[in-house]
């Protein structure tokens, strides 16, 4: 799993680093939807419950998280906001060209 250095973090996250730690561990949490460039490249990104993740159907390793919420409602208003900045930005609606051009992928760090 990888994540845009430019996150967009739901105002509820209190401690983003350890989300992302526990969401690289496969830890178990209850109330986090991740974001993420959508699996197919005909759409533009995926709201993913992080519980979903744990399934293998999921190719987690190949995944670019450009968001967490703490609630569905709350990862609609963060793709809003992004949606918002992209067209303001380029003046059209391509989410994921304009997050892979953008976003430059976070190196892991170690602990949370």
């Amino acid at each position: 799993m990888k994540f845009c250095r430019k996150l967009y973090v739901g105002e509820s996250i209190r401690n983003p680093e350890r989300v992302k730690w526990r969401l690289r561990h496969n830890a178990g949490q209850f109330s986090v939807y991740v974001i993420a460039l959508a699996a197919s490249p005909e759409d533009q990104l995926d709201i993913i419950h992080c519980g979903y993740l744990k399934q293998r159907c999921f190719d987690t390793e190949h995944m670019l998280v450009v968001g967490l919420a703490s609630s569905r409602q709350e990862a609609l208003e963060i793709v809003t906001r992004l949606v918002e900045e992209v067209v303001r930005e380029t003046g059209d609606a391509d989410i994921r060209g304009y997050i892979l051009n953008t976003c430059a992928v976070e190196r892991p760090r170690k602990g949370f």
